[in-house]
């Protein structure tokens, strides 16, 4: 079946038929109800096609989620983990419209992750038409809220991965078709200064300034960067003070986290929460923590990464490997311990930019690479 996928010269144009329509689905995180309009496109699809599908409500102001299972009962299985939901708000369409040139499709959220999660549903519903019997369950998740660190379906999917003996993350693929073994940990945080108002002219001695004690935090902050660890911090956006002539007494700003060893993610969060004042009169509150832990290489998650390079050179193409410094729901399952291959989409480039694009030639071998996998892993 993956062969002839792969030497099927129309099934990427096929493929791209369907997703087109997803890309059209607007679904911007942010909006449960343009959310749920595309999961229950997919809700359809796979329901029609015979999986065993569960909708669980959103909560929170998010979209649901989508659980569909194919296979035996019984066993730890396969878990497909995709989101369905994209940075780009309502509207973006009809600037950013789908469309191909050459060898590229563009559109929003075609590459993170639209592409990915729709060939994930179209190996489950493929594999349900042609009647094909897998080793293993599979369960497909479709998720509302991974571009916001997934607040609502963390702990379904690391439920789902405690019941899986793999797990695959057609997030997308890298450099030259990469798919990703590896992945820094993600923590993010808001830091508020509380200083003393005071005219900036009149009485500026009076003042404490936030706005200079936030600089001082962001330099500290700064300072915690060490690239040989693999340790970044960056501070963005930032804000504070009402008007040039008036000292301010707040100011505010977030700081995204990413390090490569949960060591040093515990590390780390300390030391960011820990931030104190260097201004007299000055207060500094932080709050937040690690969202997503390291996702580290293991020798199982390498083996399964051969296994899918071998699957790949039957179909004729390389599959290299990368880490990745942004993080994915992959990191909540590799943390567990659950061998995850992640960066099985589709490749591109451009994740929310306007130039986001896919190479959708690429569409039928990187389903037949996951068709690979469900059809053998055992």
């Amino acid at each position: 079946m993956t062969l002839a996928l792969r030497t099927d010269p129309g099934a990427s144009e096929r493929i791209l038929e369907g997703l087109r329509d997803w890309v059209e689905t607007e679904s911007p995180t942010d909006d449960a109800a343009a959310v749920n309009c595309l999961m229950d496109k997919a809700e359809r699809a796979l329901r029609a096609a015979g999986a065993a599908v569960t909708r669980i409500p959103g909560r929170d102001g998010f979209g649901d989620l989508l659980r569909a299972r194919i296979g035996p009962a019984e066993g730890g299985g396969i878990l497909i983990a995709g989101h369905l939901d994209t940075v780009w708000p309502i509207g973006t369409i009809a600037t950013m419209p789908f469309r191909i040139e050459g060898e590229r499709a563009f559109g929003p959220g075609i590459y993170d992750m639209k592409a990915g999660s729709f060939l994930a549903l179209h190996a489950v519903t493929s594999l349900l038409g042609q009647k094909v019997a897998t080793p293993l369950p599979v369960t497909l998740l479709l998720t509302p809220d991974e571009e916001v660190g997934s607040p609502t379906s963390r702990a379904l999917i690391e439920d789902e991965a405690r019941r899986s003996a793999y797990v695959l993350i057609p997030e997308p693929a890298g450099k030259g078709g990469a798919v990703v073994t590896a992945r820094k940990g993600v923590g993010r945080f808001e830091l508020e200064v509380r200083g003393r108002a005071a005219h900036s002219g009149g009485a500026f001695e009076e003042g404490r300034s936030a706005v200079v004690e936030l600089a001082h935090q962001i330099l500290a902050i700064h300072r915690m960067v060490d690239p040989a660890r693999g340790i970044t911090t960056n501070v963005a956006p930032i804000r504070g003070g009402t008007r040039p002539n008036v000292i301010a007494d707040r100011a505010f700003c977030e700081i995204d986290l990413r390090v490569a060893s949960l060591e040093d993610g515990e590390r780390m969060e300390r030391a960011i929460l820990g931030l104190r004042a260097v201004t007299e009169g000055c207060t500094v509150t932080v709050q937040g923590g690690m969202n997503r832990p390291p996702f580290a290489e293991t020798e199982a998650i390498r083996a399964l990464y051969e296994r899918a390079r071998a699957i790949a050179a039957e179909l004729g193409f390389e599959l290299p490997r990368e880490h990745r410094g942004g993080g994915s729901d992959g990191n909540f399952t590799a943390a567990l311990g659950i061998p995850t291959l992640d960066g099985l989409g589709c490749p591109g480039g451009g994740a929310h930019a306007d130039h986001e694009h896919i190479l959708w030639r690429d569409l039928a071998p990187r389903a037949a690479l996951l068709l690979g996998l469900i059809e053998t892993l055992s």
